[in-house]
């Protein structure tokens, strides 16, 4: 599903934070990636998006190219493919949360009830049941994070990177979210990619990489 080789990217300085990045990440599997921080895991995931340019190497989304797509394509690849949960959420405080949540359904499809009755289900299973029609403005930052977490899953995307997803949840909370998580994964058979600095989150992946500036490294060794 998801395909990385040789990826490499400086940042101005200048300043190496990885090459010779290689990653496969199957359907159905969940990845976490731990590094220490300033390691380049975040501006990782915005590579593996098409947010951001790696200076060399390849990523592949299911056979696709991200090099060969032109902005439009990737932003409609980014629409339909992928789901992200940012660390900064990027929640919009003029929309409810329904239409938040419903947004990536909005994009791609006319049915604005069914949008809506599924935007209702994720927000129910992150814990936010009932609270489809208030505002952002209402909210503490870890339901602000929970937001963010219905809308990434809410169109079924077949690749969902995850930045710090738990980093403003109680431990219950995020236990919730990440079981959540891993049932979008393993049950619906997408790609998982987490960064993360948790022990605890890291543990429910199927693999955990250590990023460095030579690339990533298996924990199992």
């Amino acid at each position: 599903m998801l395909a990385v080789r040789a990826l490499g990217k400086s940042v101005p300085g200048p300043r190496r934070l990885f090459r010779n990045l290689d990653l496969s990440v199957a359907a159905g599997e969940l990845v976490a990636i731990i590094g220490e921080s300033g390691v380049g895991k975040s501006t990782l995931l915005n590579i593996l998006a098409g947010l951001d340019d790696a200076d060399e190497g390849k990523v592949a989304i299911d056979g696709i190219h991200l090099g060969t797509l032109d902005e439009a394509a990737r932003t409609r690849l980014r629409r339909e493919r992928i789901g992200f949960v940012f660390q900064a959420f990027h929640i919009l405080p003029y929309l409810t949360l329904r239409q938040n949540v419903a947004l990536p359904l909005a994009l791609v499809s006319p049915d604005a009830a069914e949008a809506d009755r599924r935007a209702d289900a994720m927000l129910d299973a992150v814990g936010l049941d009932g609270r489809g029609g208030g505002y952002a403005r209402d909210l503490s930052g870890g339901e602000l994070q929970r937001v963010a977490i219905a809308r990434a899953l809410v169109h079924r995307p077949a690749l969902i990177l995850a930045d710090e997803p738990t980093g403003n949840l109680d431990p219950d909370t995020a236990a919730r979210v990440l079981a959540l998580f891993a049932t979008a994964v393993r049950g619906h058979g997408a790609a998982g990619v987490m960064v993360t600095h948790s022990e605890a989150s890291a543990a429910i992946a199927d693999r955990v990489l250590t990023l460095g500036a030579d690339g990533l490294v298996d924990r199992r060794g």
